[in-house]
């Protein structure tokens, strides 16, 4: 195999996205050769827009059983995220699966017990790995350098929709057709970077809450105290209802402090332990002496194009995945701990209970209602 054939599940705004970086050779060992979509009007887009040589199916798995693929990108709805990637891999078939993993975790734990079952690459779309100034910090954490984790506080409000935005799709939105708001759609990068830098919570208290700026069913604004096994304690606070919004997370450890804010990494680097500190200065209000120093970074920040890359890399034995496919049930616990959470209005250990979860979760499906789907599909260039 040369190239990867690539196939695309999916062709909204964020599939149209891929498959134009594909078309334009920013993935150099991939081509495009299949998109599928439930869509006519899409199907059509797809053949005028995009490329006359594409091979069009209306059903997903008639795309991977077609022969035209190695490998499938799938950008559908997100509870379809786990079935398309099971029939992939079972059949023979590479996979990548836009974020987030799916919408529930015992859905998801059925997935990656499937990608433990076949010798095929299983990866996910969690393309905020790929930005230097996160890279930096992990690599920073991992080395040892600042010590434990003592705070964690993300304000993470730059995620701004209009109503024209929920009311473009009938599937958005609703508890039935999209499986959250704010927690599910917008912040699944998030939450995987923070248990990635920070590890998992072991507790969880959120408040979330429905339709406070927009006329929909789901949240559209929370707020989540966590704790994690050494006792450092972190705040996650989210919406898609503030302008300009903020996008600054402030991690406190034992040699310091660093802030990730505007595309920045500021560390405030203290010359000793601050537990060592504590224990024997004799003066009471006197900190340790602290030097401020901007990180830096190799300041590469490919997103989705390099995770394409390097799930084509993978696929042809030259390099590794930005992120496996069976991480992204990490970043879901979390979002579905926090639902549970404020469900319930109590604290959630981790690991919950993915029963009652899914019985909660269901409730709402119950009395969810689909919108009349408009047809609209955005340019989603720009907002990840």
């Amino acid at each position: 195999m040369e190239k990867v054939r690539l196939g695309i599940i999916g062709i909204g705004g964020m599939g149209t996205n891929h498959a134009r970086s594909i078309l334009e050779g920013k993935v150099p060992d991939m081509v495009l050769t299949a998109v599928s979509d439930t869509r006519p009007e899409r199907l059509s887009f797809a053949e005028k827009e995009l490329s006359k040589d594409l091979a069009l199916y209306s059903d997903g798995k008639e795309l991977i059983d077609s022969g035209d693929v190695d490998a499938v990108l799938v950008a559908t709805p997100h509870y379809m995220h786990p079935d398309y990637v099971i029939y992939a891999l079972s059949h023979g078939v590479h996979a990548i699966t836009e974020k987030p993993a799916g919408v529930y975790t015992r859905q998801v734990k059925e997935m990656n017990e499937a990608a433990g079952k076949s010798d095929k690459v299983f990866a996910i779309m969690l393309n905020q790995r790929t930005n230097c100034v996160y890279r930096k910090l992990h690599e920073m954490i991992e080395s040892g350098e600042l010590g434990a984790l003592k705070r964690m506080n993300w304000i993470i409000t730059d995620w701004y929709r209009t109503q024209s935005y929920y009311d473009a799709a009938g599937w958005k939105a609703t508890w039935a057709g999209e499986g959250g708001g704010v927690l599910i759609n917008q912040c699944p990068h998030q939450l995987d970077l923070l248990q990635w830098l920070c590890g998992m919570p072991v507790k969880v208290r959120a408040f979330c809450h429905n339709a406070k700026w927009h006329d929909i069913e789901v949240e559209d604004d929370v707020t989540a105290y966590m704790e994690f096994e050494n006792g450092a304690t972190g705040v996650f606070v989210t919406t898609t209802g503030d302008a300009p919004g903020t996008n600054r997370l402030e991690l406190t450890f034992e040699m310091g402090k660093i802030v990730c804010e505007d595309d920045k990494l500021i560390f405030d680097k203290l010359s000793e332990s601050v537990f060592e500190h504590c224990k024997h200065e004799k003066e009471g209000f006197k900190k340790p002496d602290c030097t401020r120093v901007e990180i830096e970074t190799d300041g590469l920040n490919e997103q989705h194009v390099g995770v394409l890359k390097a799930f084509a890399d993978k696929i042809l034995g030259k390099g590794e995945l930005v992120a496996e496919g069976v991480e992204g049930i990490n970043g879901l616990t979390l979002s579905n701990a926090m639902y549970l959470s404020s469900w319930l209005d109590e604290t959630i250990e981790l690991p919950f209970d993915e029963d009652l979860f899914f019985r909660e979760l269901d409730k709402r499906i119950a009395t969810s209602k689909l919108k009349e789907d408009k047809g609209i599909v955005f340019d989603t260039t720009g907002t990840y």
